[in-house]
């Protein structure tokens, strides 16, 4: 077992505070910090740190994949099969979704076929794999994952009251299936400039008449939803994606509450802080709030638009000290495990593992043995397949770690 340095990732809807503070470095940072990878990902791999420097863990893995990762090298192709990063975005991420596993396969040799670059700003598959991602939050995290049920979204559009959505609400309210989200959804991100130009800002007036409360009879049901579009539309004028938001669910985690993304999930990270992981992969199609490729074509094809009323992965009473969030995802594990001040506690799972200590400071050891790696808050682990026994004593004060893992093979 030994510490690993993430590898800062700078995108402009990051922070300049929340990571640099996790991680105990001087804040503000020189640029947004969006996100820190903790993996071995090609793009940017994180560093397993030794006496006289650090090797970057792909490397690392590549050089003896059956100590470092046990018996899932044989089945992921000696490849690390998750990513873990912590996440801060201060502004929302694109809206996007992420195929699924033959759609990837089909995509990755569609592009290789017709010779489109792998690193070209057009590529839409970069690798054959499918992405499903499970984000933890560390604050309030906010976000915006799946289509809304259509009687709902019907009820939205009735209280923004905006006349030039009228006949898409009457099409929504004859089909409120998956067809009919389909219908307005292509409708919608198909519409050419001026015709968004002419919409959206009558739905701006819409949200502000709204949260305004003259004409506002439900209680504010819909005040968020007013607020998202409102902020939505000063970041992105004239983008689609602000009209595809009024379909989709607005979700808020608390902190510890999880929230998972399967393939073709059309979703976009608002606000927050938190732990995320996912496939070992980069394959994103996105539709819209970005100045990036938009393929809206294939983007169709991915997309799930069957309605979901998403629900939050919440921890119960009960669950302590570890909380594992269950996903179908058998690329990757993830667990919370909080620790009461001098508390020695056995971490989870076994194979290839990545310990994040979020809070606190904990001492972490293997096979029963007293000395250990300390790992104060922000900082991380790499603990190889060959290190099955791990425990962590909380050094001074209460302490927490998440601990990602391989799935179920």
């Amino acid at each position: 077992m030994q510490l690993l340095r993430g590898a800062v990732r700078s995108y402009a809807w990051g922070s300049r505070t929340a990571l640099a503070r996790i991680q105990g470095r001087p804040v503000p940072s020189d640029h947004p910090e969006a996100e820190i990878w903790l993996g071995a990902h090609p793009a940017d791999s994180a560093h397993v740190m030794h006496e006289g420097g650090s090797t970057p863990l792909l490397t690392l893995i590549d050089g003896d994949p059956g100590t470092q990762l046990g018996g899932s090298a044989q089945h992921y192709e000696s490849r690390l099969p998750y990513l873990l990063k912590l996440l801060a975005a201060e502004e929302p991420l694109s809206l996007q979704a992420h195929p699924s596993s033959a759609q990837a396969r089909e995509g990755f040799a569609r592009e290789n076929a017709a010779g489109v670059s792998i690193d070209s700003p057009v590529r839409n598959y970069r690798d054959p794999n499918h992405k499903p991602e499970l984000i933890v939050a560390l604050t309030e995290f906010e976000a915006l994952a799946g289509f809304r049920r259509p009687a709902d979204t019907v009820e939205l559009l009735d209280a923004l009251g905006v006349s030039a959505l009228g006949g898409y609400r009457t099409l929504l309210a004859a089909q409120p299936d998956a067809s009919g989200l389909r219908t307005v959804f292509t409708s919608w991100i198909t519409l050419p400039g001026q015709a968004l130009d002419d919409i959206l800002p009558a739905v701006a007036q819409g949200c502000i008449d709204y949260l305004s409360g003259p004409a506002r009879t439900d209680g504010g049901r819909f005040a968020a939803e007013a607020r998202t579009l409102l902020e939505l539309g000063e970041s992105y004028p004239g983008d689609a994606g602000v009209l595809a938001a009024l379909l989709l669910n607005r979700v808020t985690l608390s902190p510890g509450q999880g929230l998972y993304l399967d393939a073709g999930n059309l979703h976009a990270y608002l606000r927050g802080t938190g732990v995320e992981i996912m496939a070992n992969s980069d394959n994103v199609l996105r539709g819209g709030l970005t100045p990036k490729h938009v393929d809206v074509p294939e983007l169709l094809r991915v997309l799930d638009f069957e309605p979901a009323d998403i629900s939050a992965i919440t921890p119960g009473v009960d669950d302590r000290p570890t909380y594992r969030y269950p996903t179908p995802a058998p690329e990757f594990a993830l667990s919370r495990t909080s620790v009461a001040a001098g508390e020695t506690v056995d971490i989870p799972g076994s194979g290839p593992r990545i310990l994040l200590c979020t809070s606190g400071t904990v001492v972490a050891g293997t096979g029963g043995t007293a000395a250990g790696l300390s790992v104060p808050q922000g900082s991380s682990a790499w603990i190889p397949a060959a290190d099955e026994s791990v425990f962590v004593t909380a050094d001074s004060g209460d302490a927490e770690v998440f601990v990602a893992s391989v799935g179920t093979l």
